[in-house]
């Protein structure tokens, strides 16, 4: 599980570039949806990683397309 959450810190932090706070607050939501995935029986670290990044990415809000600048037409 360590593996995947420094996988997944350390991918996500070449996506944003943020302050040392916000990347431990980063890690430790992460660090609990990850406990949550293997306590419901997921044990392989690439599908933790990726898992892992998109709640990130859905956290932070680039995953939706409104705010990236799709406006559909």
């Amino acid at each position: 599980m360590e593996a995947a959450i420094d996988r997944i810190m350390q991918t996500y932090d070449l996506l944003l570039n943020r302050t040392a706070a916000a990347s431990d607050e980063a890690r430790a939501k992460v660090t609990e949806y990850v406990a949550k995935l293997v306590e419901a029986g997921e044990k392989d670290p690439h599908r933790l990683t990726v898992c892992g990044l998109t709640y990130l990415r859905q956290l932070d809000g680039s995953n939706d397309p409104v705010k990236g600048g799709y406006t559909g037409l």
